[in-house]
């Protein structure tokens, strides 16, 4: 088992303490949240909290994973950085495989794109996206991103994408891994199908045996169960070692620890040096028992 911490959307100077803290703490991973604006009129429900506003992020401040994990990764040595997740859909796949090869070249094999689709039409409108077959340009950006990032001349003809051969360089020499977000049929199709992992939030531990499952069999069904996975989850059973072991036995590879609901309607007030003494109080009673427990 591996952990991640989730620093949610905090003050953007907190993130190199929390940062520096989670890998002295013996975090393997600090996972990143996405968003690209908030829209002054919204016509969609956000469907990740209980009564289905999204009032509680107007303000919330969001860093461009792109330009925050290289200076985050040059600070520390081994933590290992995830985004959990980035709205791929709204983006441009050739630039997206661009910032991710440079990435890749620049810090190591330490990142993990996690990949989701945004809820919001607005922010389709912002970035001048249609909003209409995303699913299915999600699909081709994986595809696309996948080839380019081989280092060899690659080239695409979809139903939304069409794309000459073209190479980038440089790419680095370790395979990236796209971890696909989301708990509806067509995510776990996507990872099942497209992807190197899946992210689960807020999810029981019957709940992840059942998704687990059902990406397993669909793995299987398109000849890709021999291949490396990663299940990713945010659950309430992570934060003690029986929940764990139970974890485990579901199939889970990586916990993240937010310690706070990401889409509470709560601001986040807490310093820098509460969050640091919730990092330190986990890895004593929670990471350090575990590992010791699973002779790690």
């Amino acid at each position: 088992m591996k952990f991640a911490y989730h620093a949610t959307m905090c003050p953007p100077d907190q993130y190199l303490p929390l940062a520096i803290a989670a890998e002295s703490a013996g975090f393997d991973t600090f996972t990143f949240p996405d968003s690209i604006c908030y829209p002054k009129e919204g016509s969609d429900v956000y469907p990740y909290n209980d009564d289905g506003t999204r009032d509680f992020l107007d303000g919330v401040p969001f860093l461009e994973p792109f330009i925050a994990i290289p200076y985050l990764a040059a600070k520390t040595e081994k933590l290992r950085f995830t985004t959990s997740v980035v709205k791929l859909a709204i983006r441009q796949p050739v630039i997206v495989a661009k910032q991710l090869s440079s990435l890749g070249v620049l810090i190591g094999d330490r990142f993990g794109f996690g990949v989701g689709i945004s809820p919001w039409p607005e922010d389709f409108l912002a970035s001048q996206i249609p909003w209409e077959k995303r699913g299915k340009r999600m699909d081709e950006m994986m595809e696309i991103i996948n080839g380019l990032m081989s280092g060899e001349y690659f080239g695409y003809d979809g139903e939304i994408f069409q794309l000459d051969e073209i190479k980038l360089t440089p790419v680095p020499g370790h395979h990236i891994p796209l971890l696909v977000g989301g708990h509806a049929k067509p995510a776990l199709r996507r990872a099942a199908q497209l992807g190197d992992g899946w992210i689960s939030a807020g999810s029981s531990i019957a709940d992840l045996q059942r998704m687990i499952g059902q990406i397993e069999t669909l793995r299987k069904d398109c000849g890709r169960d021999q291949l490396p996975f990663e299940y990713h989850a945010m659950t309430e059973a992570a934060y003690s070692v029986d929940g764990l072991k139970n974890l485990v036995d579901a199939g889970v590879t990586e916990v993240i620890i937010a310690f706070r609901n990401p889409y509470d309607a709560e601001p986040d007030t807490q310093t820098v040096e509460e969050k640091i003494g919730m990092i330190n109080w986990y890895a004593e009673n929670v990471i350090q028992p575990y590992r010791a427990a699973a002779g790690q």
